[in-house]
């Protein structure tokens, strides 16, 4: 909970660049939206309750929950950056990689 609320808090500092933030739980889609609803939050909550997601980016812990992750994604489907654990709940990092990252050259180019 507490990185999702730090995301929140800094949602606006995302999107001034130009990056959506998602969260994905492996929670029934009641839970995250009354979670979601608890927090305040108003970035997407994604439901990932067959856990394909969580395996596929080898986030899922033999107990078959999601370890507290944080990807920065590029527009191309890149993973820039990965922060795992504690670090996850701290957004400086990852919003330190969102404005390293720029535009891609098919962005430059539209």
């Amino acid at each position: 909970a507490q990185e999702l609320k730090a995301y929140q808090d800094g949602l606006a500092e995302f999107e001034r660049k130009g990056t959506q933030v998602l969260g994905i739980s492996v929670n029934k889609p009641e839970a995250n939206r009354s979670f979601a609803t608890k927090l305040g939050l108003t970035f997407p909550l994604l439901c990932d309750t067959e856990k394909k997601v969580s395996r596929q980016y080898g986030v899922l812990s033999f107990l078959r929950v999601a370890k507290r992750t944080t990807f920065v994604i590029d527009t191309l489907g890149i993973i820039r950056h990965i922060d795992r654990g504690s670090e996850a709940m701290d957004t400086a990092s990852a919003q330190l990689a969102c404005s390293l990252i720029g535009p891609t050259q098919a962005e430059k180019l539209s």
